[in-house]
């Protein structure tokens, strides 16, 4: 066995301490992540930046997060799990300070750097102890607990965000990270169990982390900049895309060569790990397209405020109810129909919002976010389980940060897509709309001579006439919009129900490599 398996002073804690210990510096580092974006703007205008400039705020956080997800499996085999957890955690913590209390933008986005060190392995790194201390039979509760914790932190996180600018500042959604890490730090060496360090002298694969690092550091600024600069029409973004697919392949191959690698990706010869990862990469992609499509509709149509739309979205919290009995009935059912019947109602829900309009009743949109939630719970559960839980438990730490690492670029591409096609689109139909307003359209004839006579009671025709014409044009800026997000959730709706006839693909049953 392992020796990264050997446990030294086995700690008897009972397992929802633990739980609750594990997560929950997972559960504020996640929160800080989803939290953040609803301070841009404040920022923004706290140190007199550009809405671009404030975006590195977030930015610099995923890029530093990505870059230490997948190197979860060699940190834990180099420093020992407690050590692991206090060291990352404490620096998750000096990161919130510096946030806390930066003077500068710059100051506030080297704390971010900081943070998304600390925060990045935390994620993993729960995963996997949850899966390694919790018994067989328990698996699935395992996972349904560190899903819960993802979950209530990515859909409170806005909701977070919205109500702590508003009411206080922006610097409270880094502020209360702190006294959770303190209290983290103290009560980890008294409930987790440690791992004793490699014995084995590993040689450092600084090239590997070379082109790790220049690999994601590259593909978020184009990710991040792509839509601003026009994407391909840009010739720095243009070649630093093949500068990013030349690391990303260079970075691959020289994982699967090199006899120690520092990300072993030799887990993907598992064929569970690779199907439950591209499950776990759609799902992941549509809850970051949707919070992206539910926010647009909500603040540029709706006109709601960040607290509003943050709580409006924070109705499929009450969906992850279904996480308390997910274990049991993973265990009463085969998986794979668990799985697929979690797309199936992720797919209708999705497709509930294809018809939006601007008198859409309220309830309507509840009953879309729940049906969210309840999907997305009953899918990620067992993916997450059986994406690891056939995995060789030595390999499970490497396994977790790949698939957190999977799902964190494409949830960046997914969040990237989403917000540059809704501008695109909007665009194309804009130029299919501005045909009917033409005098040869009787309906926008009758429209024009209707507001141009309302606004003449308040001055002459010709500003009368400009009037008219402005609040139209307004009016088909709102609809082009409204039918771009409607044409992404379809596309999104139809994805979604495609993964249901990859679901067979999975083998249940059926254990492999233990040891």
């Amino acid at each position: 066995m392992d020796v990264l398996n050997q446990e030294i002073n086995p700690k008897k804690a009972p397992l929802w301490l633990l739980s609750l210990v594990v997560v929950m510096p997972t559960f504020f580092a996640f929160l800080a992540t989803s939290s953040s974006n609803a301070a841009l703007m404040h920022i923004a205008g706290s140190f007199g930046s550009t809405a671009d400039e404030a975006k590195w705020v977030v930015t610099s956080y995923m890029i530093a997060n990505g870059i230490f997800l997948p190197l979860t499996g060699w940190l834990e085999r180099m420093l020992g799990r407690l050590n692991f957890l206090k060291i990352f955690i404490s620096i998750f913590t000096v990161g919130s300070v510096v946030c806390s209390f930066a003077p500068s933008l710059l100051v506030l986005i080297i704390g971010r750097i900081i943070q998304g060190v600390g925060g990045g392995v935390l994620m993993p790194l729960s995963q996997s102890i949850l899966l390694q201390e919790f018994p067989e039979n328990r698996k699935g509760d395992a996972m349904a607990i560190f899903v819960f914790s993802i979950m209530v932190s990515s859909i409170m996180g806005p909701t977070v965000g919205g109500l702590l600018v508003d009411n206080f500042s922006w610097q409270w959604i880094f502020i209360i990270n702190i006294p959770i890490g303190i209290l983290s730090l103290i009560l980890i060496p008294m409930i987790v169990n440690d791992t004793t360090r490699s014995k084995k002298k590993e040689k450092v694969d600084f090239l590997g982390v070379a082109f790790l690092i220049l690999w994601l550091f590259s593909m978020q600024v184009v990710l991040d900049k792509g839509q601003q600069y026009g994407w391909f029409d840009c010739t720095w973004i243009y070649w630093l895309s093949v500068f990013s697919l030349a690391m990303m392949f260079a970075f691959i191959v020289w994982e699967l060569e090199i006899k120690e690698p520092i990300v072993n990706l030799r887990v993907f010869k598992n064929s569970n790990f690779v199907v439950g990862t591209i499950l776990g990469v759609v799902l992941n992609m549509m809850v970051c397209a949707t919070m992206i499509l539910l926010p647009q509709f909500f603040q540029s149509l709706m006109h709601y405020t960040a607290s509003d739309t943050g709580i409006a979205l924070a109705t499929r919290v009450f969906a992850v109810v279904i996480l308390f009995f997910i274990g049991r009935i993973c265990a009463l059912y085969d998986i794979r129909y668990v799985i697929a019947t979690g797309f199936l109602i992720m797919g209708i829900s999705i497709a509930l919002c294809v018809d939006l309009n601007l008198a859409v009743n309220p309830e309507w949109i509840i009953l879309s976010n729940i049906m969210f939630g309840i999907g997305s719970a009953t899918a990620l559960v067992p993916i997450s389980g059986v994406a690891l839980g056939t995995l060789a438990k030595n390999d499970i730490p490497s396994g977790a940060g790949i698939h957190s690492l999977t799902k964190c670029v494409t949830g960046s591409i997914a969040t990237s897509l989403a917000s540059s096609w809704i501008i695109s689109l909007s665009q194309v139909h804009q130029n299919y709309l501005v045909k009917n307003m033409g005098v040869s359209n009787i309906n926008f004839v009758n429209h024009f001579n209707a507001l141009k006579s309302a606004f003449l009671h308040h001055g002459e025709a010709i500003i009368a006439a400009k009037k008219a014409n402005i609040l139209l044009y307004k009016q088909l800026l709102v609809q082009s919009k409204l039918m771009a997000i409607s044409d992404l959730f379809a596309l999104c709706a139809i994805l979604t129900f495609l993964m249901i006839p990859l679901v067979v693909l999975l083998k249940v049953g059926k254990k492999i490599d233990k040891d």
